[in-house]
């Protein structure tokens, strides 16, 4: 069996895979100061045949420890995964289907950008009902390759 540890999920670490999205650092106030804006935390890529979706996920919960197989990406976009509920999830990444995994845990308040192209796990809530929403390429492909490991990995509780 082989086996990662999830690690916090922090700016520096997931930089390589994308953005992460809370309400950190800098901020505007508006709505008469009564609303602090964290102002275009993600790079969004929707390539030159796509336009921007928003669709909702319910996804089941899963438990640590969590085994899984299959990793995916979407060449011709981005995607992010906005939790709508405080609840963290488990984020796996890799750099490649021959590349050693690694699995991140939200803090509750935060959401990801999974940069055009990264490699990565199903999405995976920690917690009922697993609702997201997510913002990714709406076009004319297919925009999925997936890749199935021959020996799954099993990810720790931290």
């Amino acid at each position: 069996m082989q086996v990662i540890t999830p690690a916090p999920l922090t700016a520096t670490a997931f930089a390589p895979y994308g953005d992460i999205l809370d309400a950190t650092g800098d901020f505007r106030l508006i709505n008469e100061g009564m609303c602090q804006r964290h102002h275009d935390r993600a790079s969004l890529d929707f390539g030159p045949e796509g336009r921007a979706g928003i669709s909702v996920f319910q996804a089941t919960p899963r438990a640590l420890p969590y085994t899984f197989d299959l990793i995916e990406r979407h060449p011709d976009g981005s995607q992010a995964f906005v939790p709508m509920t405080q609840h963290p999830f488990l984020v796996i990444v890799a750099d490649g289907p021959d590349a050693t995994p690694l699995a991140f845990l939200t803090n509750g308040a935060q959401g990801i950008n999974l940069r055009c192209g990264v490699w990565h796990g199903v999405l995976t809530p920690l917690h009922a009902p697993g609702l997201f929403a997510v913002i990714d390429r709406i076009g004319p492909t297919p925009n999925l390759q997936e890749h199935r490991y021959s020996d799954s990995w099993t990810v720790l509780a931290p």
